[in-house]
């Protein structure tokens, strides 16, 4: 009976162990390149957050990256879709709708009206706060659905 107990004992000493040494998967699906998603396909969907950038080792590009996927899931509650454009040449219908220059962090509502332009990296906390102010997300909270979609 000894025995039994250990096992068992060691089972649930181990389970705690085992959940410790896998790393929580930030959810990518939420962020997608430009060429794979146009302005239309999210019209009333999606709140697109679009990140341009004129390269991908833009450090200022590199850090809003970062502060994007340490938070995903705070985006991802309030219908964001992240749209990443890195590639000035292939002019892609977000570059030729938004107009970028250089680094940019542009915010578009279902309805697909800009809300937000921004020329430095912001923290997810802060995007959060400006989509939060929104009639449409403020409705959508009322009515207590998560993104309404």
């Amino acid at each position: 009976m000894k025995p039994l107990l250990a096992l068992v004992l060691l089972a649930f000493a181990a389970a705690p162990a085992d959940a410790q040494d896998t790393a929580p998967e930030t959810d990518t699906s939420l962020i997608v390149p430009a060429e794979e998603v146009t302005p239309d396909e999210l019209l009333w969907i999606k709140r697109p957050l679009v990140v341009f950038a004129d390269t991908p080792a833009d450090p200022r590009y590199a850090e809003q990256m970062g502060y994007i996927t340490d938070r995903i899931d705070a985006l991802a509650v309030r219908d964001v879709v992240v749209i990443t454009d890195t590639d000035p040449p292939a002019r892609s219908e977000w570059r030729q709708k938004l107009r970028p220059r250089g680094f940019n962090l542009v915010l578009v509502g279902k309805d697909g009206e800009i809300y937000l332009r921004k020329p430095a990296p912001w923290q997810v906390r802060e995007i959060v706060r400006s989509i939060d102010k929104l009639p449409a997300r403020q409705r959508e909270m009322r009515e207590g659905t998560a993104g309404g979609s």
